[in-house]
């Protein structure tokens, strides 16, 4: 009794020492722990977060979780801690049966990034179990006369446990003609057989009763044991004798029932029916046994009867008893083994341990997707699987431990391409024919802010008429964002810039969600023509992207401003001009000149004159484009002294503008021409003159031979460059359009009025004609000489800037180095090739217009002014030196100040 508790109290004290001291390892990259088996729920298996070098503060965010192969779940993690409990009752004999290691493989997987641990947990077995017979009681027929040493093989006791803890030794009940002994078999079993020692005796004792006890070695020692019966009997000598104690077979799984596996065969020496024997399934045979085989009673054969699984038992041992039909019967007993061979009937499984999905779209190559574990029950080659992604997807399969894969990312993603994809797995075992199957995993792309916003084009053009209504939009942009989600969500905005010094946001502004812009005042063509708008687009990702666009808004004139007269300078003042005619006045006498100026552009500041009343409408005529008063007939005594005309002057715009002047003229005897006085006064040569005309006259002769050697020099160079270009002063990239034979050249010279001016023309009969044009005033000793080129190549902002130059000011006086230096030009240009004329005698025309200009010859006494020579000599070798490139534009001159561009 002592015994007993000591060994009691031994268990206690060894289970104690296992829960709270457990052993731990780490093999080849993965931690090992064994436990023993049946650990309370709460158990401490390990501290995994240490012996993987974890942060334990980081385990809930990471998302960490445990998966394990045998489906149900036996521990937990305990995130707070990093330890690794029990949860549940752990039976090493349910889940490993009689294998002699028992493992149950984890898998630890946690996320951001996605990381695998495998973790194996040795389930060691305790003696938790007694040792069992199938028959508690077992019959045993001996005859009378067997003599000793006859053995009588019994059945073997049953115990879950493994190793120490399973059946270590039989014992025998204490009796007079019996011994045991023990056979171990090579496959580890033992098996008891009852051996007689003494001569049996029916008449003396015809039954004996014996006590079989099977030990097992666990700490406890726990035993079980089973009855049995030896019944002496009477006559029939010999038991049937087996040929082999053994029988060995294998067989393919895929036999069907009533495929024969082998034969057993035993002899009995005795004659008549003592020798005929009978083939049977020993007592304690399993039900499977039976359910899958069949023996033929009469001939030993063992068929297959059931459905046979290697996966589910790959072998199979069981007794056989041959029994002949004497009297008493007698039989014996020999053992079978067959093994289950594998065949390729099992699809390999394809096990999603853990996915991640859905997945940034920016994730770098080698970002784990997934794991994958892939599994065949079947043995051998037939479980070797192999699994292989499709080579069109960006993802690959990285191998682990134990058919363990990871799906990893192989190149960059784009969910603006393909926001899903479906990645096919295939699992191929190496059986043959190898087996295969597939499964699809799909994989979501999250969206990630890697676009900005696009508008539909890189710059807007809004034309907006002047004096439109405050509040009006003016146009609507649009942007699209190939994101989604926030990062698709566009705002607008406009960017601060200055228009006239002042913010753009004071003109204009836009709805920050579907990109209207409105105006926020009416605009002045004339203060305002042009500007722009630098609108951005924006998401509402992290961090947002942008894209910015132009926005170009052009203000249109409209017809607001009357005409405004600037000559005669007392008219423009509001007041009456008078003017003073001589009645000796002939038809066509120029009496004054009306010039006036209308702000607005294009048709609309096209003026035209017109004499709306007149003292004697019979006497006056108004041009109707030049504004010139002359008088339409001779003057007569009838004619009243005093003559008052009204001119309206109309502009072409739509309404109609239109503002009036009114002239006085006083018809006066004896009032000679300004121009005939001035021809006088010139005539009258005085001794002081004669030397400056001599120097003029020597100025005048170095003048022209040097501009002969100039025109020489440029002539030459004129015909090399025809010999390239195939035409003489013009730029080679415009020779075809100047080799037109319509070309229409024109060069008008206006010396009449106050206002002078020469104008030349070129253009095709179809194409829009090109003017230049000096402009020149009477009113300044300094006149002025423009040249306007046509508008096909210029910019807006260059032909605004020339319109505004072009608008005259109150004094209208201009700087005459101005002036040569743009004569120059003409000419230098011109023979440079760098100027667009194609007639020579045109050349020779601006010339003679420039010695005209640099020398100040008048043109009606055809007499140059003292200073006249020496100045313009050093204005001619001062414009020759700066001879620049030329561009295209046109601009009216004075007299028609907003002439169409």
């Amino acid at each position: 009794m002592k015994a007993v508790v000591i060994m009691a109290v031994l268990c206690c004290v060894c289970l104690w020492w296992c829960h709270f001291f457990l052993l731990w390892i780490t093999i080849d990259g993965q931690t090992r722990y064994s436990i023993p088996e049946e650990l309370k729920q709460g158990s401490l298996v390990g501290n995994l977060a240490k012996d993987l070098g974890l942060v334990v503060s980081e385990l809930y965010r990471r998302k960490l979780r445990i998966t394990s192969e045998a489906g149900k779940q036996y521990f937990s993690m305990d995130l707070g801690k990093g330890e690794l409990v029990v949860i549940d009752r752990i039976d090493r004999e349910e889940l490993c049966g009689q294998r002699p290691s028992c493992v149950l493989p984890l898998e630890l997987v946690i996320d951001d990034p996605l990381q695998l641990h495998r973790v194996e947990i040795e389930i060691q077995d305790t003696n938790d179990n007694y040792p069992s017979f199938l028959t508690k009681e077992k019959v045993v027929k001996i005859a009378e006369l067997v003599n000793p040493g006859a053995r009588f093989p019994l059945e073997s006791a049953q115990d879950p446990d493994v190793g120490t803890n399973s059946v270590r030794s039989y014992l025998i009940s204490k009796n007079d003609n019996f011994k045991l002994t023990v056979k171990n078999h090579k496959d580890g079993r033992k098996i008891p057989e009852l051996v007689l020692e003494k001569p049996l005796d029916r008449e003396k004792l015809p039954v004996h009763n014996l006590i079989l006890t099977a030990v097992d070695g666990g700490d406890p020692v726990r035993s079980g044991t089973s009855e049995i019966t030896v019944i002496v009997l009477d006559n029939n000598d010999n038991a049937p004798q087996f040929e082999r104690q053994v029988y060995e077979a294998n067989v393919s799984e895929k036999a069907t029932p009533g495929t024969e596996i082998l034969h057993v065969k035993a002899t009995d020496a005795d004659e008549g029916l003592n020798g005929e024997i009978e083939y049977y399934f020993a007592e304690q045979t399993a039900d499977l046994i039976l359910s899958l085989f069949d023996i033929d009673a009469s001939t030993g054969a063992v068929v297959v009867k059931g459905t046979l699984d290697h996966e589910t038992n790959s072998l199979h041992r069981f007794d056989i008893t041959a029994k002949d039909k004497g009297n008493p019967e007698m039989d014996g007993h020999c053992g079978v083994e067959i093994k289950i061979v594998d065949i390729n009937d099992n699809i390999p499984e394809i096990i999603v341990t853990s996915l991640t999905s859905p997945v940034a779209e920016d994730s770098a190559i080698g970002t784990v997707i997934a794991l994958l574990s892939a599994k065949d029950p079947d043995s051998g080659d037939n479980g070797k699987v192999t699994l292989m992604v499709s080579s069109k997807s960006p993802f690959k399969l990285n191998p682990s431990v134990s058919n363990h894969y990871s799906l990893v990312t192989n190149g960059p993603l784009d969910r603006e391409k393909n926001g899903r994809y479906s990645v096919k797995i295939t699992a191929t075992d190496s059986g043959r024919p190898p087996l295969s199957s597939e499964k699809i995993i799909r994989v979501e792309l999250l969206d990630v802010n890697d676009n900005p916003p696009v508008f539909s084009q890189p710059s807007y053009v809004v034309h907006v008429k002047e004096n439109h209504p405050p509040g009006k939009i003016l146009c609507s942009l649009t942007a699209s964002d190939p994101d989604s989600g926030e990062n698709a969500k566009v705002s607008y905005s406009i960017l601060d810039s200055k228009v006239q010094d002042v913010s753009v946001s004071s003109y204009v502004y836009i709805n920050s969600e579907n990109g209207s812009i409105y105006s926020m005042h009416s605009f002045d063509y004339e203060k305002l023509k042009v500007f722009q708008i630098q609108v951005q687009a924006k998401d509402q990702g992290s961090p947002s992207l942008s894209s910015n666009a132009t926005v170009h808004v052009f203000i249109l004139d409209q017809n607001d401003n009357a005409p405004a007269v600037i000559y005669p300078s007392s008219a423009a003042l509001g007041s009456v001009s008078h003017q003073r005619m001589p009645r000796s006045a002939k038809a066509g006498h120029l009496v004054t000149k009306v010039t006036a100026v209308d702000a607005d552009s294009g048709h609309n500041a096209w003026i035209s004159y017109k004499l709306a009343e007149a003292t004697d409408a019979s006497l006056f005529t108004v041009n109707l484009y030049t504004g010139e008063v002359r008088t339409k007939r001779a003057v007569s005594e009838q004619d009243d002294s005093s003559q008052r005309l009204l001119i309206e002057i109309r502009d072409d715009g739509e309404p109609v503008q239109s503002s009036t002047v009114t002239v006085s003229i006083l018809l006066e005897d004896g009032l000679h021409e300004p121009i005939l006085d001035l021809r006088q006064k010139v005539s009258e040569p005085s001794k002081k003159n004669g030397r400056i005309t001599l120097y003029l006259i020597l100025s005048l002769a170095s003048v022209s031979v040097l501009s002969l050697l100039t025109f020489l020099v440029l002539a030459v160079k004129c015909i090399r460059n025809s010999r390239s270009s195939g035409s003489c002063c013009m730029r080679r990239s415009d020779c075809d359009d100047y080799k037109n034979p319509n070309r229409n050249l024109q060069i008008q010279l206006n010396t009449d009025g106050p206002i002078k001016y020469v104008e030349v023309l070129g253009g095709d009969m179809l194409s829009q004609s090109q003017s230049f044009r000096s402009c020149m005033s009477p009113m300044s000793e300094y006149s002025d000489f423009t040249l306007i080129k046509p508008s096909s190549t210029t910019d807006f902002k260059e032909v605004i800037s020339v319109l505004d130059a072009s608008l005259p000011d109150s004094t209208w006086t201009f700087e005459s180095q101005q002036v040569s230096r743009n004569i120059m030009q003409i000419l230098s240009l011109y023979c440079s090739g760098g100027f667009e004329i194609v007639d020579l005698s045109v050349c020779l025309s601006v010339f003679a217009q420039c010695l005209v200009k640099i020398f100040r010859i008048d043109a009606a006494t055809l007499r140059v002014p003292i200073r006249s020579p020496l100045i313009g000599w050093w204005k001619w070798m001062l414009c020759t030196n700066r001879i620049q490139n030329c561009t295209k534009q046109s601009s009216p001159c004075p007299q028609h100040p907003a002439s169409t561009l």
